[in-house]
């Protein structure tokens, strides 16, 4: 069968991003023995001209759209990004009749929502390595698709629970240029290349949708088949990565195995990562800024034990300082989240996290007033019981908790911190 992957991804939010998932469900799809035309559409501009050329020049027999954001998580004006989904849907079903499927993590946040909403034909919940090529087959036979993981179709919902893939290496890896590729008016330079090497969460944060999307418990590359995928981008010329990860140093054991496998093949990159703030010792930061770690995004969220305990933290502020120290000494660059107006927010620990923030002196310092709500989520459960919204199915609209006796004093706290401070942003 001919395939289509459609990226509908064109906003920029903090960097230009490249879509790792579903580079990864394409090498699966084309291993299973299809032709695939992959579109990535990073800008607005992208869309008129990419998709004529795609469908009617290849004429796909199956059309896969990713969604990977749903909004920009902004309080004070969100952004909502699936309008412009909806017109590459249209522009679909203009120029083609082949079905249309819907996947990436946005989508598996809300996924009868989305499907209902941008109208497609099929959705899959979940990691798409193993069940799109199996829809694929199904459909190729004329068969049901009813027994694949995660399918969502409309008006029925979800046929059956996604499922989690536990051995990563029993799918192939996304190769350069190939499955990952780099419209031709972007700055090769700019990219950072997201590269993951773990899947799953189990620290459950109370506002975290990591879990809905990629599972509660973490599941591992072996680090000799990351490493070779790492040398096959850096032999294509690409020297910048982003580890997407949600905890990149946990176990600890893996990341320092990882480190010195980097640094073992001597692969001059620079790259960044996201760490949950445990378990970060000297030895640790020493191997990841040997290995070429430059940056380190560091989400402690809030300098309260208190609010920290509503967050489902399993972290001090001691444990915050120290891994902050750490990285520090190392010279790798610190980014550091404060999510502040959640349960049990006041004034009090507001002034308490930034104070926090402040010692730290991290290199950039983002500060979200408002936390975005998602669905299947303890913060969900808690803005429903206290009547901020009816049901998890009526969060697809940006939807915001924020303390009541805290609205207005919190946006303005957090613009004058802005505008105060060179390196802190909303």
């Amino acid at each position: 069968m001919r395939i289509v992957l459609i990226s509908a991804n064109t906003e920029q939010i903090t960097m230009p991003v490249l879509p790792i998932g579903m580079a990864r469900v394409a090498a699966a799809v084309e291993n299973a023995g299809h032709e695939i035309k992959i579109l990535n559409l990073m800008r607005p501009e992208h869309v008129s001209h990419s998709l004529d050329e795609a469908l009617l020049g290849f004429a796909p027999d199956v059309i896969g759209i990713s969604v990977r954001n749903i909004d920009d998580q902004y309080r004070e004006s969100p952004n909502f990004l699936l309008p412009p989904v909806r017109q590459v849907v249209r522009e679909c079903r203009r120029l083609s009749r082949a079905p249309l499927v819907l996947g990436g993590p946005g989508y598996s946040i809300f996924p009868e929502e989305i499907l209902e909403y941008l109208q497609a034909d099929y959705g899959i919940r979940g990691e798409g390595e193993h069940a799109f090529p199996l829809l694929l087959n199904r459909l190729k036979r004329g068969l049901s698709p009813s027994d694949v993981p995660g399918l969502v179709v409309p008006r029925e919902g979800e046929m059956r629970e996604p499922r989690r893939i536990r051995n990563l290496d029993g799918s192939p890896l996304p190769q350069p240029d190939r499955h990952l590729p780099i419209p031709a008016d972007e700055n090769r330079e700019e990219i950072w290349v997201p590269f993951q090497t773990r899947r799953g969460c189990p620290m459950h944060c109370s506002y975290c949708s990591t879990p809905r999307i990629e599972g509660g418990f973490i599941r591992r590359q072996s680090v000799a088949a990351a490493v070779e995928n790492l040398k096959a981008y850096a032999a294509a010329g690409y020297k910048r990565f982003f580890f997407v990860d949600n905890t990149f140093n946990l176990p600890p054991s893996y990341a320092e195995s990882l480190c010195d496998a980097i640094i073992e093949a001597g692969l001059d990159i620079a790259w960044q990562a996201i760490i949950y703030p445990i378990r970060i010792n000297p030895r640790l930061a020493e191997k990841m800024a040997r290995a070429g770690c430059v940056g380190a995004a560091v989400g402690f969220e809030s300098g309260s034990p208190g609010i920290l305990r509503v967050l489902n933290k399993r972290f001090s502020p001691e444990d915050v300082r120290q891994a902050a120290g750490a990285l520090a000494d190392q010279g790798i660059s610190r980014m550091g989240f404060l999510l502040l107006g959640g349960p049990g927010e006041t004034r009090e620990t507001v002034e308490q996290s930034i104070a926090f923030a402040d010692s730290l002196n991290p290199e950039l310092m983002k500060v979200t007033p408002g936390i975005r709500v998602y669905p299947h989520t303890a913060l969900a459960d808690q803005a429903i019981a206290r009547g901020l919204v009816r049901s998890h199915r009526d969060l697809l609209q940006p939807t915001f908790y924020l303390e009541p006796n805290l609205d207005g004093w919190l946006q303005e706290k957090a613009a004058r911190l802005v505008e105060a401070r060179d390196n802190w942003q909303m």
